[in-house]
């Protein structure tokens, strides 16, 4: 048996303990989802609505504990950790509604009797969820699929193995049947073992290198479904912006919210040459100085926390380091914050102009910036990644919003808004290495169920003068 260990990265401390599930233990997981899927699936709508909303009960009265958690494991602030499960909550009531509206029934009368939609689940879903939103983003893909009538294998991230218990102790609260939600710990052999154990459909949320493993691996299975939610290289423009300070407070937020372990995070500001670039860098290294991240419980509450671990911190700081080698030019270093664990890292902001920069995301609070001559170069540059997720624009001119929504290749692009806003009522997802045509949030509901399109007639009778040619 591997012994699984969580830690909070704040503070060192152990936060869950136990053994991760062996290949054995995972394929019992998988049957006992087969088992139970065929009931689960013939039962009435309501019924499947039901149980999802007594979860949505279990997840309101337990909030605060379940917000506590998820500091603890991933160190996020309390007041993301809140936002969080506020999100786990309300997204139970926006997948119904989703349901009802991309995956219901319909019918139309024909000549012949009836025209119907229907849509049916695909079986036995496997969930491998991610560790900087460890509740709510396998919260949804799992109840959609629950929705849909799927049975699911939910592996929570390594790093947050006990949010991953809360969530299977909220599922089991909510007294559902045996076998339609089943929760198997551990790492990447738990994962392999999961995906060789006779799924219908892989949910997943991670990185471009991984998804681009389950698309090669799946390559010749058509009938398992893929929904890749991946990250990305993701572009914030600046441009004809007066107020340099405003459009600092957009970027920050874009680029440094959950210390910068969000896919949606801008990790590549492109402005000006020039005076009006020079004070929107300096405006955003100014506030950046001003930012504060410390450990979740901390009184007053932080902008934000460390990295999910030091591992996860050297990684990031070596790959700052290999752009400075390459030529980039530091205008806010990294580096340890205070006398905090090694988690902890400062913002960094690099200039990357005339720099051959990887195009990989850093799952770090590190900004790249990039100066251009016009606003066409501005998009051309935005786009110059094989990502495709978020992508936002600043600007006071109306006119350049209208040339960069429909020249931007990417899923969520925002105007004057972070690029890491994102409304649960609408999809999400990207283009490219960023995922593969499947968004979730509001559109998950799509990739839990396929059409069905029936002609119907109630009784058997001649159609022989339909058919045409016959003597």
């Amino acid at each position: 048996m591997t012994r699984l260990i969580s830690t909070d990265p704040a503070t060192g401390e152990t936060v869950w303990e136990g053994d991760a599930a062996s290949s054995v233990q995972v394929q019992a997981a998988a049957d006992a989802a087969r088992a139970a899927f065929a009931d689960w699936a013939d039962r009435p709508r309501a019924e499947r609505v039901d149980a999802v909303k007594r979860y949505q009960t279990v997840l309101k009265d337990r909030s605060e504990t379940f917000a506590e958690t998820i500091s603890r494991e991933t160190g996020k602030a309390l007041w993301e950790t809140r936002t969080e499960v506020a999100a786990m909550i309300g997204k139970v009531d926006i997948s119904i509604r989703a349901y009802d509206e991309r995956t219901g029934e319909r019918q139309a009368d024909t000549a012949f009797g009836r025209a119907a939609l229907r849509h049916r689940p695909h079986g036995v879903a496997a969930v491998l969820g991610p560790f900087n939103f460890p509740g709510h983003l396998p919260n949804g893909h799992i109840v959609p699929a629950l929705l849909a009538g799927d049975t699911v294998v939910f592996k929570p991230s390594e790093e947050t193995p006990a949010v991953g218990q809360a969530m299977a102790e909220a599922f089991a609260a909510a007294d559902l049947p045996t076998g339609v939600v089943n929760v198997v710990q551990g790492g990447r052999d738990t994962g392999a073992a999961l995906l060789d154990a006779g799924i219908d459909a892989l949910m997943f949320t991670g990185s471009g290198a991984a998804g681009a493993y389950f698309r090669r691996k799946f390559a010749d299975d058509p009938h398992v479904i893929l929904a890749l939610e991946l990250g990305g290289n993701n572009p914030l423009v600046v441009w004809d912006a007066a107020d340099a300070e405003a459009a600092a407070g957009i970027v920050l937020q874009s680029a440094f919210v959950t210390t910068g372990q969000r896919c949606s995070c801008a990790r590549r500001l492109i402005v000006p040459e020039g005076e009006a670039g020079d004070a929107v860098v300096q405006a955003v290294a100014a506030m950046a100085d001003r930012i504060v991240y410390a450990p979740w419980n901390s009184n007053p509450e932080p902008y934000g926390g460390p990295l999910i671990s030091e591992k996860a911190a050297a990684a990031a700081l070596a790959a700052l380091q290999q752009r400075i080698d390459a030529g980039a030019r530091v205008i806010r270093a990294s580096g340890p914050v205070d006398n905090l664990p090694g988690a902890f890292v400062r913002p960094a902001i690099i200039d990357v102009t005339g720099v051959d920069a990887p195009d990989e995301e850093i799952f770090a609070p590190f900004l790249s910036v990039t100066r251009v001559g016009s606003f066409d170069a501005a998009i051309a540059e935005a786009n110059a990644t094989r990502y495709g997720l978020s992508a936002g624009l600043i600007s006071d001119d109306p006119k350049n919003w209208d040339r960069f929504i429909r020249r931007i290749r990417a899923g969520v692009v925002n105007f004057n808004r972070p690029t890491t806003g994102a409304a649960g009522d609408m999809p999400f997802g990207g283009l490219g290495a960023s995922g593969n045509h499947r968004p979730s949030a509001y559109y998950a509901a799509d990739y839990c169920a396929y059409p069905v399109a029936s002609f119907e007639a109630d009784a058997v009778r001649n159609i022989e003068g339909e058919i045409k040619g016959l003597r």
